[in-house]
This record gives C-alpha cells, structure tokens and sequence, in this order.
C-alpha cells in the first residue's frame, strides 16, 4: 500500500512540468551611479586612491573591505539599504524567513516606498511554501521578485520528488550571492541572508566571509546580476504561484509590522541598526575609509542554457580560473572551504602541486561542525585520498574557543560554530573571496562567483585569519597513521572516529558515503 502511494506521487510528479516563460521585458543594473550620493563618494575615494598610482596601474584597481564577522556583514548591507537612492539588486540562494532575513526585507520595502527600484533574484531551493509573501513583495510598484530555476510543483512530498523527474535541470543551481545598490557598492561572498550566516542565531552561527566593493568591478558584478535576472530559468514570481496565494491588505501590513519587531529583537541582541539614510551613509562611509586598494577581477559562471543544462562533466569557469591559479603556485596555498569534494584529477594535481616542493593546508568542516551530513559523507568518501596526497588537513570544532572574538553573540555548549566560508590564499599574494566550494557540485553543476585580488597585504591577513583556526584548541589536526584516519587534539589527546559526534550520525554518515554521489552533494 506505502509502495502504491509513492508510486503514484511519482508518476504525478513526472507529469508536472514548468509553464512556458511568459514574455517580460528585459532590465539592467543602474548605469549612472555617480548621480547617487553612493557613487558621488564612491567616485571620490576611486579619484583620490588613483591620484596616488601610476596612470599605467589603473585598470582593474577596486577599494575593497573584507567582512569577516557576521555581524559586520549584516550591518553593512543594512547601512547601504538605508544609504539607497536608485536601485538595489540582490540575488541570493538562500533568504531565510527569520529575524535578519525579515528584517531586511522589511527596510528594502522601506526604500522601495521611496522610490528605490528594487530587484530581487533568489534561487528556489528553500523557498517551499512562501511564494504568498514573495508575491506580496513583488506587488509593490517598485519592486520585481523573480525566481531561478524553479521546481514544477511549489510545495509539499511532490515538490522534493521533483528533483527524482527533473534531476539534471533541478541540479543546476545559482549558488552565487551579491548585493549590489545604487551600481556603486556590491557585496559578494559565501553568505545567504539568514541568522546565522550574521551571528544572530541563538544556537548555531557560522564563520563565513564576505567582501565588499568598489570600482570597476562593481559593474561586473552588475553584469552578472543581469545574465541569471534576465535568463531564460528565471520567473516572475506571479507567474509560478497560485492565485490563491495572495495576501490581504491587512495581511501585508502585518508582514511589515513584523519586519520592524525583528529589528526590536536585533536591537536586543545588541544590533547597532542603521536607521534613514543619514546614517546608512555614515556607516557606509566609515566602511570606504577602512578599504584596501588592489586589483581586483570577478570570475563568475552563468546561468546554463536549455541545451547545456544536463551537460554535467566540463568545469565551469569558476572552477577553471580557480585551476589556473592552483597551477601557477609556487610555495604555499592556504584553503577555507566548508565543504571538500575532490574528484581524482583535482587529486592529482594537488598532489603534483605538493611534490614539487608547495605547501598545501586545508581547513574545512568535521562531522560535528558540519550543518548537513550528506555533505560531509561525500568528503569522507575521498578523506583518506587527500591525506594520502600530501594535504595537511584540519577540522573545526564546533566550540572553537575563536569563536568568542569572531561571532558577536559568542558561542557556548547551546550556541555552536561551524563553517560556511569559501576563500583561498595563493603564495600569500593573492586571494580568492567567494561562494566557491572545494567540491565537485561547486566545479560542474552550481553557478558561483568568487573575487581575486592581488594584493599581499589582505592575502595575509586572509591567510593569518585562517591558520588561526587550525591551532590545536580550534581544529582537529587529521592524519593517517598505519592506514586508518586519526584526529589529534590539544593536549595531545587522540580520536579514532569523528570527535563530538553519537553513533547514529556516524553511521549515518558512512552510509551516504558508500554511494557514488559525490557531484551531487
């Protein structure tokens, strides 16, 4: 009886397919930002930084800030909706439902009433059952929400069936994130908007990384925005959901009502809020003078065509540029990256690299700092293979003592820690700051983004940033010894299975890693 009802709901949800895309017209970031005060200032430490550089050394020179907290991070989008005159562009693939995610929902809406266009692209993976709120949002004159890639059917059994019918279209993910306002100041990173990629989750929080900018690159990163807003997988949002999906005037004033009680709860949480433009352009402004001047390129991937979407063994162009910098190390490569997924040629060459004589460290999530198993399962399936290549190989602890300097709210046995960062040092040069996982969906199916400055002073500190995790009270040291992987600790206390962590995920663990999916998690 069990087997009927699933088979049923299968051959139901073969038979869902997306309507054809409705006609709508194409638009494009905003083009004119030195009319804004943004870009006025913007333009203003471009002109100065460049007064100070060779005419030759002008190309590509971009004021970068590195948001390593959390908190950080949420202020800075927070400062720069507040500071918005012309436009806001976000394309994230997550945007929780939570206190942060509503919160700045709510101040978007805000700048929306005033006259900001706003666009809002997110990737339908999490967004079961909230297309009433997104339509909601996107009723506003001026603001335009559109989903990518989005599953057939909009909620429940049927919809997680989806990916079984349509495996290789669902697959293709927009991983990458940016935010960009007034074309003058884009944000780019590992971070979704949630609690607990901006320290303000009561009981897990992550250490992730964002960078934000200005200059040339900016523009580039609003050409991205385009490609996957204007893609053919790419939806209005009213055309995906059901006409009983809308709110009732009163409903949406309880939404905003809502947006401005999170900002309560933040501000309790000791959230210093930027509130009207005067201070988001403070705010702004103390952020500019904090700048480092470097190059700076974006390398991004796009959105796949109806004819590439199932092609699913060619590295994109994130993982290729990612490759080309790999090659061209001579002496060490420093990498922080939540998930590590390596296939045999990503092997082979890391173990080219390391015996010609390049040191290569690698900090990444354990099983008990990893927020979902069956990405860790996929490392574990090739754990052995990256010691055995040469890697010196460390795991977070989910009560990392840096913890308490790093996240805001700090971390205690209620409120853990794990990793969600993507960012790579090359030779202490240069530095790749992004949503770009060490792992085969980031290589072949998801579309990311990362920023590649050249400059030895961040890729430094980047790099100090992240050795710091790998002492002995923040991570596990992992080694092979006689054949078997073991974790050493400080005190010199060693483990022979995944520390911190019950049976039942372990097993649990090692049953997904038995299966050949290492591509798909």
């Amino acid at each position: 009886m069990r087997f009927g009802f699933v088979a049923a709901l299968l051959i139901l949800t073969s038979c869902a397919s997306l309507p054809a895309r409705l006609a709508v017209e194409p638009t494009y970031r905003f083009s004119d930002p030195e009319r804004t005060a943004l870009g006025a200032r913007a333009q203003a430490a471009i002109s100065r930084h460049l007064d100070t550089v060779a005419t030759s050394q002008h190309a590509g020179q971009a004021g970068v800030r590195v948001l390593e907290g959390g908190y950080e991070a949420f202020i800075e989008r927070a400062a720069l909706i507040e500071a918005a005159q012309q436009s806001i562009d976000a394309q994230y693939y997550i945007w929780n439902s939570d206190r942060t995610g509503r919160y700045l929902a709510g101040r978007i809406y805000a700048a929306a009433q005033r006259g900001v266009r706003v666009r809002l692209l997110i990737d339908d993976i999490n967004v079961a059952g909230r297309d009433a709120v997104m339509v909601a949002l996107d009723a506003h004159p001026n603001i335009e929400l559109r989903i990518y890639n989005p599953f057939s059917v909009r909620a429940g059994v049927r919809r997680t069936l989806g990916f079984l019918s349509e495996w290789a279209r669902l697959n293709r993910r927009m991983h990458n994130k940016s935010f960009t306002v007034d074309g003058s100041v884009a944000i780019i990173g590992g971070r979704n908007i949630g609690d607990e990629y901006f320290d303000a989750s009561e009981t897990f929080n992550f250490r992730d990384r964002d960078v934000s900018m200005v200059g040339d690159v900016v523009a580039d990163v609003g050409d991205m925005f385009d490609q996957f807003w204007n893609s053919t997988l790419t939806y209005p949002v009213t055309q995906l959901a059901a006409r009983e999906e809308r709110l009732t005037p009163a409903e949406i004033d309880q939404l905003i009502d809502g947006a401005v009680a999170m900002g309560d709860e933040l501000t309790a949480l000791g959230f210093a809020l930027p509130t009207g433009p005067q201070q988001g352009m403070a705010a702004y402004e103390r952020s500019l003078a904090a700048a480092t001047w470097a190059p700076a390129r974006l390398v991004h991937d796009e959105p796949p065509s109806a004819n590439d979407i199932a092609a699913s063994d060619t590295l994109q162009p994130s993982a290729q540029a990612f490759a080309e910098l790999v090659r061209e190390t001579r002496s060490e490569l420093v990498i922080e990256s939540a998930y590590l997924v390596l296939d045999d040629r990503s092997l082979e060459g890391l173990r080219a690299l390391i015996d010609g004589g390049v040191k290569v460290v690698a900090e990444t999530n354990s099983l008990a700092s990893n927020d979902v198993t069956a990405n860790h399962a996929a490392y574990v399936r090739r754990r052995k293979a990256i010691l055995e290549s040469g890697v010196v190989l460390y795991e977070l602890k989910p009560d990392a003592p840096a913890c308490a300097h790093l996240v805001a709210v700090g971390c205690d046995a209620d409120r853990t820690y794990g990793l969600h960062a993507k960012s790579y040092v090359f030779d202490r040069r240069r530095v790749w700051i992004g949503s770009f996982n060490l792992n085969l969906r980031s290589a072949y199916l998801n579309a990311e983004a990362g920023l590649i400055i050249d400059s030895p002073e961040l890729a430094d500190r980047i790099a100090a940033s992240i050795m710091e995790m790998t002492h002995a009270q923040n991570s596990w040291r992992v080694r092979l010894e006689g054949g078997s992987v073991r974790w050493s600790s400080a005190g010199g206390q060693t483990y022979s299975h995944e520390p911190e962590t019950r049976w039942p995920r372990r097993a649990l663990t090692a049953m997904i890693a038995a299966l050949p999916m290492e591509k798909y998690l």
